[in-house]
């Protein structure tokens, strides 16, 4: 989200600048085709910003997949916390040990289910951010001309 923020004044700069390059030259070259290169090399700059700001995020999620990080209550927190949760029954239910004990080991196997989940959803929108942009890249870096390449 921060990084948005600051790609869109430097877009914006880069679009001023080159607009300015354009006009001084247009008179020399021939404005019409440097117009038509800057946009051309706008684009293919803001795609590369997509597809590397998208491989970033996916080596991100696939390392929250691989070796998942999060906080989890101590058992001990967990037990002293339970004793003071209400419950709908008349009576005051005092659980055993072992069923607290299975409650908690039922918490923290959810709360990582629940991330990994979190983790493969950021995934495929990172995929979404490299495979979207990646064909109008691969298009506009073919109309490059080829003296240019060299």
């Amino acid at each position: 989200m921060f990084s948005i923020f600051i790609f869109i004044p430097v877009v914006i700069f880069a679009v001023i600048f080159l607009i300015t390059a354009a006009a001084k030259a247009g008179s020399e070259k021939g404005g019409d085709e440097v117009i038509k290169k800057v946009y051309l090399y706008l684009i293919l700059f803001t795609t590369l910003m997509m597809i590397i700001g998208g491989s970033v995020a996916a080596f991100m999620a696939v390392a929250d997949i691989v070796s998942p990080t999060a906080y989890y209550q101590s058992f001990e927190e967990y037990k002293r916390y339970s004793e003071h949760e209400k419950f709908d029954v008349k009576e005051e239910v005092k659980l055993s040990e072992e069923e607290l004990l299975i409650r908690y080991n039922d918490m923290v196997a959810t709360e990582k289910e629940r991330q990994a989940a979190r983790a493969k959803n950021s995934l495929i929108k990172s995929l979404g951010w490299i495979i979207i942009p990646l064909p109008v890249f691969v298009y506009a870096q073919r109309r490059v001309p080829k003296k240019e390449k060299e």
